[in-house]
């Protein structure tokens, strides 16, 4: 709906319980709102003259962290600076789908020069973000390309605060472009400088510690179509939380892995003094920026960097042994393939054989319990993301575990995963890849309530 038809019927009844019901309204004509974010040009230095030119909110990219507190009604006007619609998508709470931020479940854009007010509880507590959710095609200067991301921290009601400081790192590609890759010739996505928050390794400020120190690391891939594995040299992580969830076994790592959308929260003990490089395993993405100089105090050497073991990622390793139960609802087969189109073309994704618009819906009762079989016949990676619910992890790539609760999980090439959840957020409901190239070509279904 336009922002001018909007405006004639805000008088009216019909148009009072609309804007009550979905939670959006106008901002100029409503009290002052608690959150403001406007999408607007951003131009920003992220490596010694190397300009980027892109889409941010509040004039940065990634845009400001958002504290707010679980169970805490929020208003947040977002006003669209830009010629072209765009959505921003609240990645990992659960609120009604028509202010999600994603037009398939029913949110009214943000038209161009036009105001949007989103109005919700925040929850669950943990490291959520905000982004763009708008479709982009070949256009590489839309969507999460840009830099319209930035973290959403959900405070708890009780914070235990096991930390002495608290560093969050977001980690992006800029200016990319599609070129062609492998035998077939299909286009990909590539990129030629990257960054963690707003510089390229080199630039910027260090993250400044102390020996000693347990610095609490909330790390998000806001890439828009990359994995990342990222190291410290001469330090370990501990994972604390996946995707903002506690994990029920905290285990010490010496690499994050992390498909796009993925958070990860994990604490590292600083006892190991000098300046080191925190960073991409792969040198090339790393050497075209994706690091950052982690300085002790006192310490002014240059930073220094050792290649981590090439140990696989496991997500199980965080959760509890043994089998789950087949749940109530049953269980959900979803098969992904590749839909070859053409030499120089981009490749289409189907969801059992079928490609997006046309894929049929998962389609649930309030309060079941169902499986979600993913099987990756592709030989790509996917990282899955289920809107408005949160899953648990019940085998992956035929390992069974209990207790990992996520919002997205990297799909292996040629394997096997199942997560269970339950249908306790009625309303149309996205399932997609958040891989935006895969996304935009199909890779996308409906969960749908019924009954």
């Amino acid at each position: 709906m336009e922002r001018r038809t909007f405006l004639a019927l805000l008088g009216t009844t019909a148009c009072a319980e609309l804007a009550r019901r979905i939670g959006l309204q106008t901002a100029p004509d409503s009290p002052k709102a608690d959150v403001t974010i406007h999408i607007s040009p951003v131009e920003m230095e992220v490596a010694r003259r190397r300009i980027i030119k892109t889409t941010g909110y509040n004039g940065s990219a990634p845009g400001p962290v958002l504290r707010l507190r679980e169970g805490q009604p929020v208003t947040v006007d977002v006003f669209n600076e830009t010629k072209v619609p765009e959505l921003v998508h609240w990645h990992g709470l659960f609120i009604p789908s028509e202010v999600d931020g994603s037009e398939e479940e029913g949110t009214p854009p943000v038209p161009p020069g036009g105001v949007r007010r989103y109005s919700f509880v925040p929850r669950p507590s943990g490291t959520r973000w905000y982004h763009s959710h708008i479709h982009a095609g070949r256009d590489m200067k839309r969507a999460t390309y840009t830099g319209q991301f930035g973290f959403l921290y959900i405070e708890p009601k009780k914070e235990p605060g096991q930390y002495d400081a608290e560093i969050f790192l977001a980690l992006h590609g800029w200016d990319p472009y599609l070129s062609s890759q492998g035998d077939e010739g299909n286009l990909e996505v590539t990129y030629p400088v990257y960054s963690i928050n707003s510089h390229a390794l080199g630039s910027g400020d260090p993250v400044r510690v102390k020996e000693g120190q347990k610095v609490l690391f909330r790390i998000l891939n806001a890439s828009a179509t990359e994995q990342h594995r990222i190291a410290l040299p001469g330090h370990k992580f501990k994972i604390i939380s996946l995707d903002g969830n506690a994990v029920p076994v905290s285990r010490e790592v010496d690499v994050v892995e992390m498909g796009p959308a993925e958070r990860v929260d994990a604490v590292v003990v600083m006892n190991q003094p000098g300046v080191w490089i925190l960073g991409e395993a792969n040198d090339q993405v790393r050497s075209a920026g994706l690091g950052v100089v982690v300085a002790y105090a006192n310490h002014s050497e240059a930073p220094q960097w050792t290649a981590p073991a090439n140990t696989p990622w496991d997500y199980t390793i965080f959760g509890r042994q043994g089998e789950t139960p087949e749940p109530a609802g049953g269980v959900v087969p979803l098969g992904f393939r590749k839909k070859f189109a053409g030499n120089r073309w981009v490749d289409h994704w189907t969801i059992n054989g079928k490609s997006f618009p046309k894929t049929d819906p998962i389609r649930v009762r309030a309060h079941d319990r169902y499986r979600l079989r993913f099987d990756n016949q592709s030989d790509e990676a996917h990282p899955v993301h289920l809107h408005r619910h949160t899953f648990e992890l019940t085998r992956f790539a035929g390992k069974a575990t209990k207790g990992v609760m996520k919002d997205v999980i990297v799909v292996p090439a040629r394997k096997q995963v199942e997560v269970d959840f339950t249908a306790d957020n009625p309303g149309p409901t996205l399932f997609h890849c958040h891989q935006q190239l895969h996304m935009d070509y199909g890779f996308m279904t409906m969960v749908q309530y019924e009954g």
